[in-house]
């Protein structure tokens, strides 16, 4: 096997990031429309939407036996293909049963290739003396935004789910098989004293909280965004999916800006001002809920949630007590909690007030990660 150049891992390796967020995104453009195919309202959407996270944090457990026994390389190649196969099922899905074993098999791949390539990520930084982890996450991002533009445009064209997810599951799978070979081949991780689930240790609890409100707040706006701006901001179903591009513009901006931010005045401040970007965002989209208000909102929401997840990631990988695959899995377990409860509890809330009085309320998460961040040891 030819030896892979640091520039050649960093490439695959941001490709593979690249069909992550591809796929997650196609599948988010387009929940309106399946939700009304199915005739689902806010309340059923909510407990639909449970089943991907459920699968994620199912297999949590699975991914971390998988990193112990094969290099991290092979578990992210076989997530991918997976990823893409539950990717392409999921346009079809007739009835709600079938779209929840879909959602739940979406979810588990995904956590096999989320949590393997960011243990690779973490291993190409290894191999830099400056910062370069956060453009991995931006590039998921530029991936996630050119996937939510194609949705909206496909929508105005009215293809059907079906065809859409099918063709890009192809495309995709075929990008994850060429990067292959120039993925890192790390050797799998050492066996840990406390294998099974990964807990966070007291030291990386504080950082899973942080995560989970980070990503409690990025599963609501991947499910709810283009929702709210149809039901609360009143945009026609066709311009409706405009309020999660918007999002992903500014979450693209931020993680690419987050190297040199990150650099120039280190993690505890990024943190602390990110958790105040989501407190302000999400409060001024549900109180003044107007398409430039809310689009604004759906900004700060954006640039905050942006860096939190690979800056809370890095910390995890320079563990000393877990192995760096474990150490990334162990604050995703607190991390996923979120992205597995907090969407669903929206559909909830939405159903039983409306969608402003479930934003409002997301907007706490925010104001709980500042006060943690602000008890956090100066670096």
């Amino acid at each position: 096997m030819e030896k892979v150049t640091p520039k050649q891992a960093r490439v695959a390796i941001a490709l593979f990031f690249f069909v992550s967020g591809f796929g997650f995104s196609t599948w988010a453009s387009r929940i309106p429309t399946i939700q009304r195919q199915l005739g689902l309202n806010e309340a059923e959407l909510g407990g639909v939407l449970l089943a991907l996270p459920t699968g994620l944090m199912l297999t949590l457990p699975v991914t971390g036996l998988l990193l112990r026994r094969f290099s991290s390389r092979q578990v992210m190649l076989v997530g991918a293909i997976l990823y893409n196969v539950a990717l392409a099922l999921l346009g079809f899905a007739a009835h709600t049963w079938q779209l929840v074993a879909l959602l739940f098999c979406f979810g588990s791949s995904r956590n096999l290739l989320n949590i393997s390539m960011n243990a690779q990520s973490v291993g190409v930084q290894a191999q830099y003396d400056r910062s370069i982890i956060a453009t991995f996450h931006g590039v998921w991002s530029v991936a996630g935004f050119a996937a939510a533009a194609v949705g909206a445009a496909l929508i105005r064209e009215r293809v059907a789910p079906g065809p859409h997810f099918a063709v890009v599951a192809v495309l995709l799978t075929a990008v994850a098989l060429y990067n292959y070979r120039h993925s890192l081949p790390l050797p799998p991780a050492p066996a840990e004293r406390r294998p099974g689930f990964s807990w966070p240790s007291a030291a990386l609890l504080k950082f899973g909280i942080i995560a989970f409100a980070s990503m409690a707040c990025e599963g609501t706006m991947y499910d709810w965004s283009s929702i709210y701006f149809n039901k609360a901001v009143l945009m026609p179903r066709e311009d409706a999916a405009i309020g999660f591009a918007v999002y992903m513009v500014a979450m693209t901006a931020g993680r690419f800006a987050g190297d040199p931010l990150t650099n120039r005045f280190g993690v505890k401040p990024l943190l602390h001002y990110s958790g105040l970007l989501i407190l302000v965002g999400l409060l001024l989209a549900a109180l003044v809920p107007t398409p430039i208000t809310a689009g604004l909102g759906f900004v700060l929401v954006g640039l905050g949630v942006s860096c939190v997840i690979p800056m809370v990631f890095g910390m995890a990988g320079r563990s000393t007590t877990l192995s760096l695959g474990s150490a990334i899995a162990a604050v995703s377990t607190v991390g996923y909690f979120g992205f597995l409860v907090v969407p669903p509890v929206v559909g909830f809330i939405a159903e039983a007030a409306n969608l402003r009085w479930s934003f409002a309320l997301m907007a706490l998460l925010g104001g709980v990660m500042v006060w943690l961040v602000r008890r956090l040891p100066n670096e």
